[in-house]
Order: structure tokens, then C-alpha cells, then sequence
């Protein structure tokens, strides 16, 4: 199950696990206009683990989930 909201500077989307137990935490991916932040709560640490992506990451991680294994660089239309 997920959820997509569109805040004022951000589309937030969280993910929930439904499958078997043990069942991870929720996954919150905030989505603003120059990079992306993934978050999860870290139950061990008892803290809210934080991930930054540039948008170029996220480019690169959207082409990795459709290619085989291996090593890519993508080419990039100029500016």
C-alpha cells in the first residue's frame, strides 16, 4: 500500500509493508523541485534515518531498475 500527497513544496509519497511479518517500517519519500529525501524510522537507533538524492541520482536510479547487472553511464542532454 502507498499514499502520494502534494504538500506545498514537496509530493510526498509513503510506502507501507503489508506483506508477512516481520513487517519493515514505512518508507517517506519527500520529492522536492531539487532533490529527493527517503526516510524510514530506525526502531534499533530509536532516531529517523535520512537518504539524499540529486535529481541526477534519481535519473540514474530509475535506468537501474530496468537494465541488467552491470556498469552504466548514462548520457545527458546538455543544459
Amino acid at each position: 500500500m502507498f499514499s502520494i500527497e502534494h504538500e506545498f513544496d514537496a509530493t510526498v509519497v509513503t510506502l507501507v509493508d503489508e506483506g508477512t511479518a516481520p513487517l519493515g517500517e514505512d518508507v517517506i519519500i519527500h520529492m522536492f523541485e531539487d532533490c529527493v529525501t527517503i526516510e524510514q524510522y530506525d526502531a534499533r537507533t530509536d532516531t529517523v534515518q535520512k537518504i539524499t538524492l540529486s535529481n541526477t541520482m534519481v535519473q540514474d536510479l530509475t535506468a537501474a531498475l530496468d537494465l541488467p547487472e552491470g556498469v552504466y553511464m548514462l548520457k545527458r542532454a546538455p543544459d
